[in-house]
């Protein structure tokens, strides 16, 4: 089904010294006339956002207070099937869900997001192409390009990306050799039984799934983010089969889980992010992002504004806070990507070329990266020629999740 067949009943299953800042030179707001006014707004209105504690930090939230004048800032920390399902719920307690872009259908079709003009924000301007120009590898709804934007001439946005990347696989090098890590079969490899990992959100588990029948030539999916409902319950009999058969350690839905189980050994390889294999490394555990053969999943995340929140400006400041470089750094250092170049003008030139140009790590250990460590994967532009796919909210969802359901019941 289309994008617009979506079944919606499915989808529900400050001060002076601030207004100064925020009107000073180098501010990532407002520096004309209009300061003034729009610092005033912002000091009378609260930021109150959800999302991944990837995006929602307290440090990243109490510097974009004092950046901006704002009058309150909180975070809440959630994944994104829980957030989808409080803001589909009519939850009036937030004003902001930092989402991932496959999931803005569900707030888009059941009218619950409210749109950012993209002319509204200073750092727009230095926005990187992957964010405005399609590239002839997929259709155009099958990348980030084509998922953001609310209308055709890319003037005003459903989200404003913050953070993107490219995920593989979590790996313990002296369990699998970078051979055996370096596609998403090893995930399910018996080899591995009772050792691996999955997450936990069906939009991820399916899309590894099939890259992995792909190889084992069970299947045969051009796009893995959007498979049919045949594809789809081919893919969910093999997880439920690897599942049954004690293929997995855990299920995963949390960073600091995730850590914990690669830490301590339980799982040698999963499915991960890149700052949790960090996380790892800097506890002085063996652990490496693999280069997967079949390539990787990409995706980006950034602030959505709820529709009827009493908030705007302030959503509107923090998504431009974003793109100002510095909530970058952050990130970055994580092993994500900022989606704006200003993060070059704010990054110490020897760590920014470690994280985006790929070069070798300069200076003192820092959190298990020694002198002369290379980034797993390369550069930026080394990576992002190397994508599989990038998630989007497959025309079957409805069939997807409930075939989700019958893998977790199984």
């Amino acid at each position: 089904m289309s994008f617009k067949e979506l079944n919606r009943r499915s989808l529900l299953k400050r001060s002076t010294g601030a207004i100064a800042l925020a009107m000073g030179a180098g501010s990532p707001f407002l520096s004309s006339g209009k300061a003034y006014a729009q610092a005033s707004k912002l000091a009378s209105e609260q930021l109150r956002t959800i999302g991944l504690s990837v995006t929602v930090q307290e440090r990243i939230l109490a510097d974009f207070k004092k950046a901006s004048g704002v009058g309150a800032t909180s975070g809440t920390a959630a994944t994104f099937p829980d957030a989808q399902t409080k803001i589909l719920s009519g939850s009036k307690d937030y004003d902001c869900w930092e989402i991932i872009a496959e999931r803005l259908p569900s707030i888009v079709m059941t009218n619950n997001v409210e749109t950012i003009p993209a002319a509204s924000m200073k750092n727009w301007a230095n926005i990187r192409d992957t964010f405005t120009k399609p590239s002839d590898k997929w259709d155009r709804k099958a990348q980030i390009v084509g998922q953001i934007w609310a209308d055709e001439a890319q003037t005003t946005l459903n989200m404003v990306p913050a953070v993107y990347n490219y995920d593989s696989i979590g790996y313990n090098p002296d369990v699998l050799s970078a051979e055996e890590a370096n596609t998403w079969t090893a995930i399910f490899d018996k080899k591995w039984k009772g050792k691996s990992g999955l997450n936990t959100d069906p939009l991820i588990a399916f899309g590894q799934a099939i890259m992995a029948m792909n190889t084992l030539g069970l299947l045969n999916v051009k796009n893995p983010g959007n498979p049919s409902a045949k594809e789809i319950d081919e893919a969910a009999a093999f997880l439920i089969s690897k599942k049954k058969d004690g293929q997995f350690r855990a299920l995963w839905g949390d960073f600091g889980e995730l850590v914990n189980l690669m830490a301590s050994g339980e799982m040698v390889v999963c499915d991960a992010w890149q700052p949790a294999v960090m996380a790892v490394k800097a506890q002085g555990k063996p652990c490496k992002y693999a280069v997967p053969k079949e390539g990787y999943r990409a995706w980006a995340i950034g602030p959505a504004m709820i529709a009827g929140t009493p908030n705007k400006d302030a959503v509107a400041a923090y998504a431009d806070y974003w793109l100002s470089g510095e909530p970058g750094i952050a990130v970055s250092e994580q092993g994500y990507y900022s989606p704006s170049t200003n993060i070059k003008n704010v990054m110490a030139p020897e760590k920014y070329g470690f994280w985006y140009e790929g070069k070798p790590w300069m200076g003192k250990e820092d959190r298990g990266i020694k002198e002369g460590d290379l980034r797993d994967g390369g550069s930026l532009e080394e990576r992002a020629k190397h994508v599989a796919y990038w998630h989007q909210w497959p025309d079957e969802y409805d069939h997807l999740v409930q075939k989700w359901d019958e893998f977790l019941n199984a």
